[in-house]
């Protein structure tokens, strides 16, 4: 992409990144990550329920349909949702390395409009790693998989420990969160933007 942002641009001494031995294996739905999560949980009745896969190597898929409620302009998504779902499925990536991560930045191009009950089908990779930063990049397309692109993005993720929600985030949420007896849940609660 033309214009990126410096800060989006991996140094020369970043790695590739490498797929955890643990990860969900390839074509695996990985879930919600949490219940109440306005991008994938399923206890938000106008969330966007979007559905994320692991990918091969550092990759996953998403879907995400356009609903009545997502709209900005008449008839058509709403900015913000199309940078929700980009993110939503950008975050996913990190279970791929097993890693706990919050967004630090997110540089997103609205390349065309995505009419209410469009299916969107997002790609995302991670492109490096450099310390706690993982660089990565995502595309909507609309169509199909290999549709025209309606949205792109590249994102900056920074490795946190989950200190990070139990000192920010609300009790009551935490508490319910890490009492959880599904340990895979209990983690992946923790997977979310700051």
């Amino acid at each position: 992409m033309s214009g990126t942002s410096t800060s989006l641009k991996p140094p020369a001494d970043a790695v590739k990144p490498v797929r955890h031995p643990e990860a969900p294996a390839p074509g695996e739905l990985l879930g919600s990550h949490y219940e109440h999560c306005f991008g994938c949980g399923g206890g938000q009745p106008h969330g966007l329920h979007l559905q994320a896969r692991a990918g091969e190597g550092v990759r996953v898929t998403a879907e995400f349909t356009v609903k009545p409620a997502h709209q900005g302009a008449p008839g058509l998504a709403h900015g913000g949702v199309l940078a929700t779902a980009l993110d939503e499925t950008l975050g996913s990536l990190n279970w791929l390395l097993r890693v706990i991560a919050v967004t630090g930045r997110l540089e997103t191009d609205f390349v065309r409009p995505v009419p209410v009950d469009t299916v969107l089908h997002l790609d995302a990779e991670i492109t490096a790693v450099h310390g706690r930063k993982l660089y990565s990049r995502a595309t909507g397309r609309i169509g199909g998989p290999d549709g025209p692109v309606a949205v792109r993005a590249e994102a900056l993720f920074i490795e946190v420990k989950v200190d990070h929600f139990i000192e920010n985030g609300r009790p009551a949420e935490i508490q319910a969160a890490m009492s959880d007896p599904d340990q895979s849940r209990r983690v992946r609660a923790f997977e979310v933007n700051p």
